[in-house]
């Protein structure tokens, strides 16, 4: 009887889907390795697609907003692959709208032209030093508590910041397709509120 039992328990969780990205408690997962589902483009929405697993960004400017809620305090980290020469960014506390958004960014830039490179928090400190290779997978981690904001990069912490004017105080996740020239591939796009 027992042995049965055990067996179709077995059954059970074998044929339960299996989520692409399993996250750890308190996170949520943005992005389920198939789809667009909550995203959405604040201009040309066909720069976006998804391919084998992640969110890939190419084309002129689009920024891909995760539009189900606002974040105030939060942590936010994907992993990322960037091209050579593409530029692309991490938003949050992002204001919805056409062009470039009213938000914080956390740069991805190995080798575009910008000298603000991964990691920087754009408009606010600048990492000048290439951490991270081309075509190569990382994470990058943004903490985010009142005004002071936290980014790591494959574990280490590049961007310590206070903001005294508190800049932006809420708003939504989004992705950046910076110009032609770069593709962007976003994959485990994870998020944990914090407030």
């Amino acid at each position: 009887m027992k042995y049965g039992a055990g067996l179709l328990m077995l059954g059970a969780l074998l044929a339960a889907p299996t989520p692409v990205v399993q996250a750890e408690e308190g996170w949520i997962v943005l992005f389920d390795g198939k789809s667009l589902d909550g995203w959405k483009a604040n201009e040309r929405p066909e720069n976006w697609t998804v391919e084998d697993g992640a969110i890939v960004g190419r084309g002129k400017r689009s920024h891909l907003f995760y539009l189900k809620r606002k974040f105030k305090d939060f942590e936010f980290k994907a992993e990322v692959m960037i091209n050579p020469g593409g530029n692309s960014g991490m938003y949050f506390r992002a204001q919805w709208g056409p062009g470039w958004p009213k938000g914080y960014e956390a740069q991805v830039n190995n080798t575009h032209r910008d000298p603000r490179k991964t990691g920087s928090l754009y408009g606010f400190v600048d990492v000048r030093k290439q951490l991270v290779k081309d075509n190569q997978w990382f994470t990058q981690h943004v903490t985010v508590r009142g005004n002071h904001i936290v980014i790591r990069v494959n574990g280490q912490v590049v961007v310590d910041f206070v903001d005294p004017k508190h800049t932006y105080r809420e708003g939504y996740i989004a992705l950046q397709q910076h110009d032609p020239g770069s593709v962007v591939r976003y994959r485990k796009i994870l998020v944990k509120p914090l407030d």
